[in-house]
């Protein structure tokens, strides 16, 4: 297979303004030091290019539907990490006896908290943080112990449910690993969930048990505590709230710390009563839910082993050395899988959140040190939602930049993308150019993993050479334990998410409705079918649902129906193209996918987010756009409209000039002239999980966003 193609290179390059002259000579200096370091670059970067070319995966035999495995699994499916570690616990255990006395968990130690006033008005809440506290592989062990202890003498028993909603931090990992112990199902809800979503989940699993925190139980949980009437004991992780009386009679208050106390006293009376199986559930994780209420998603700990086993594989190197830095929730598979797979290798995971992560994080306070700088991490997983403002704002301040910076920038932008796409290192770049960008992530990322949704080529290129490390992007979905395919970190190609994992197994199947056959020239195509020991059980009191999404083969594997569409690269990786759900027949009969619409659309620097939208009681797409403050601002600017933000977002105006934007760049994009939106509403609002109108990962909720724009669907439809 050849690297990427000189055209798709070129598209991608940033555009420059310098005199032909004085750029006839800089490419000129370019080219006697490209010749000059050949021979060095050869010797560093040509296996990674002889690696990057070679086939990754294959199918098993010449039918048409036949499955893709790995070529490093290509007999064998990989399901267990450790010899005899076919549990989640007895990985930990092993972890702990190996690493012992390491540095497992860490915490940053808040200085200070001020409010500051905001120009518009608002107040924020700002933190000074100082260094990380750190709790090492043993001291994890015994808090876990003695919490899952705890929990028993409240009455928990053994597979039965007990649910977490909390945020990401130290304390959710050490309640986990108790749950796994004493083979508690884990019951996992997202803390940006709304009342009615997570009354739901904890009356469909009868929970009595409920582990918490300070503020979301003030915030979240006061409100449905009265609807929950199995509920017993509220246990909060981070010491007791300030009121009691507001809790209906029967619901007890507890500490995690004096549930750890009352199970260390009675250690040597109480033993886990049960351990549990390969088969056994460990996590009932209920998803963000893109539509309706959440399911339940049933994961064993074989589920979990085989996921973090296949992970584990794709990371070259992975042990004591590497730090990973947790901010995405944890209640989501790919955080707490990623997380899983660093605890079993040795690492260190330093808890920070999307508001404290950088220097510039919005709840850093001017002048202090985000999570990012203090930690220092190896690896980081990322949702594309992340990485695309982090694009955006560094080529904000590359625009804010004088001339001759601007131009130094973009010249060794675009003379690593070409250096990048024959394989080859770019040292000097990367140490002089690139420095002060790598440092915005602490500069020392040795791997970027990206999960959750599709993250666009130009994105995932700009992470690569501004970033200085391998952008892997992965599939997987909760009900695949998180696996299904990872990138591998010497293939440099984008708009790829990677060969099946060691753990599984990939399919294509035919989707007529959609023109997708396996049988396509010249690469196949259709609906993605995962199969592996990392599908899950199915849905929790969803048998309907189970029955419709998984199935068991002749052979007794099980596979996942996924609704994404794929097809296979020559070399065995896979691509994403488009998705079930998200395709749309129009009044005349053209289908329109609707994610292919956003993601050409949704990297312009005037545009933050956006939602296609389409029905088939009319002939063209319509928008629903969140633009980029400043890039609008500068627009109105230009066409002398003032008002403030909610008046140019309003504005008939702004809206065509916008569009006007928008279908220019969808023409550059190759899209049919029926999948241009013809009409669109600027949202001066963004869209963030705690408006319920995308997940925690950043996904659409198509369901809310229509709902939340009905009125504008109906205006933009002529009323209809």
């Amino acid at each position: 297979m050849s690297t990427p193609g000189a055209s798709v290179t070129a598209t991608m390059k940033l555009k420059q303004n310098i005199n032909p002259i004085l750029l006839y000579l800089i490419n000129f200096v370019i080219l006697v030091y490209t010749i000059l370091t050949y021979i060095p670059f050869y010797i560093l970067c040509g296996s990674r290019q002889a690696r990057s070319n070679q086939v990754k995966a294959k199918p098993v035999s010449r039918q048409p539907d036949a499955a893709y495995r790995s070529v490093n699994s290509f007999h064998r499916l990989a399901s267990v990490l450790y010899p005899g570690c076919d549990t989640l616990d007895k990985v930990f255990r092993y972890a702990e006896q190996k690493f012992k006395d390491n540095r497992l968990l860490g915490t940053r130690e808040i200085l200070n908290e001020e409010d500051e006033m905001q120009p518009n008005g608002k107040i924020f809440k700002k933190v000074i943080l100082g260094d990380y506290n750190w709790l090492s592989y043993e001291e994890v062990f015994v808090r876990a112990y003695n919490f899952g202890n705890g929990l028993q003498v409240l009455g928990q028993k053994p597979k039965t449910n007990i649910a977490i909603f909390c945020e990401t931090r130290a304390e959710w990992m050490i309640a986990a690993q108790a749950c796994f112990m004493y083979n508690f199902q884990l019951v996992t809800l997202y803390a940006t969930l709304g009342g009615p979503a997570i009354a739901h989940g904890l009356n469909e699993t009868e929970v009595t048990n409920i582990i918490t925190s300070k503020e979301l139980l003030q915030t979240k949980l006061k409100d449905i505590v009265s609807l929950v009437p199995h509920l017993r004991h509220i246990i909060t992780v981070d010491g007791k709230p300030t009121t009691w009386s507001e809790f209906p009679k029967g619901v007890i208050v507890h500490t995690m710390a004096a549930v750890q106390a009352l199970g260390a006293k009675a250690h040597s009376v109480n033993k886990p009563e049960s351990r549990p199986v390969p088969s056994d559930i460990a996590v009932i994780m209920y998803t963000s839910g893109s539509t309706g209420l959440p399911k339940g998603v049933m994961i064993s700990h074989s589920n979990l082993i085989a996921g973090i086993t296949g992970m584990a594989e794709r990371i070259p190197g992975l042990g004591e050395e590497d730090v990973y830095i947790g901010y995405l929730p944890l209640a989501h598979v790919l955080e707490l899988s990623a997380e899983l797979v660093c605890l079993s290798h040795g690492c260190r995971i330093g808890y920070s959140s999307p508001h404290t992560l950088a220097d510039q994080s919005t709840k850093i306070k001017r002048g202090s040190k985000g999570d990012t700088s203090i930690l220092k991490p190896t690896l980081m997983a990322a949702v594309p939602e992340i990485m695309d403002r982090i694009y955006k704002n560094v080529m904000n301040k590359v625009n804010e930049m004088s001339s001759f910076q601007r131009n130094l920038f973009i010249l060794a932008y675009n003379y690593k993308m070409e250096q990048l796409s024959k394989g080859y290192c770019t040292p000097l770049c990367d140490r002089f150019v690139f420095r002060k960008v790598r440092s915005l992530l602490g500069g020392q990322i040795r791997i970027l993993l990206c999960g959750g949704a599709p993250l666009s080529a130009t994105t995932q290129r700009f992470m690569n050479i501004c970033f200085c490390c391998p952008v892997g992007q992965g599939y997987g979905l909760t009900e695949s334990a998180g696996a299904g395919t990872i990138t591998e970190v010497w293939d440099y190609n984008t708009g790829r998410v990677g060969a099946p994992l060691i753990c599984c197994e990939v399919k294509l199947k035919n989707w007529e409705e959609g023109g997708y056959f396996n049988t396509d020239k010249p690469r196949p195509r259709g609906e993605i079918l995962l199969g592996g020991k990392n599908v899950t059980m199915g849905y929790y009191k969803n048998k309907e649902k189970t029955q419709t999404d998984f199935f068991e083969d002749a052979r007794g594997q099980r596979w996942l129906c996924t609704g994404d569409i794929g097809e296979f690269d020559p070399d065995g990786c896979l691509k994403i193209i488009d998705r079930k759900k998200d395709l749309v027949k129009l009044q005349a009969g053209e289908y329109v996918s609707l994610g292919k619409v956003e993601a050409a659309l949704k990297n312009l620097p005037l545009i933050d987010n956006i939602c296609a939208y389409a029905n088939s009681y009319h002939s063209y797409v319509i928008g629903f756009v969140v633009p980029n403050q400043k890039e609008l601002t500068e627009l109105a600017r230009q066409k002398e409209l003032r008002g403030t933000w909610e008046e140019i977002c309003n504005s008939p105006i702004m809206e065509k000039e916008v569009l006007k934007v928008l279908s220019e760049a969808a023409v550059s994009a190759g899209l049919e002239k029926f999948e241009i939106p013809v009409k669109i509403r600027l949202s001066p609002d963004p869209w963030t999980p705690e408006t319920g109108l995308v997940t925690d990962a950043f996904k659409l909720k198509r369901k809310e966003l229509k709902t939340h724009y009905q009125a504008d669907i109906e205006r933009m439809y002529g009323g209809k």
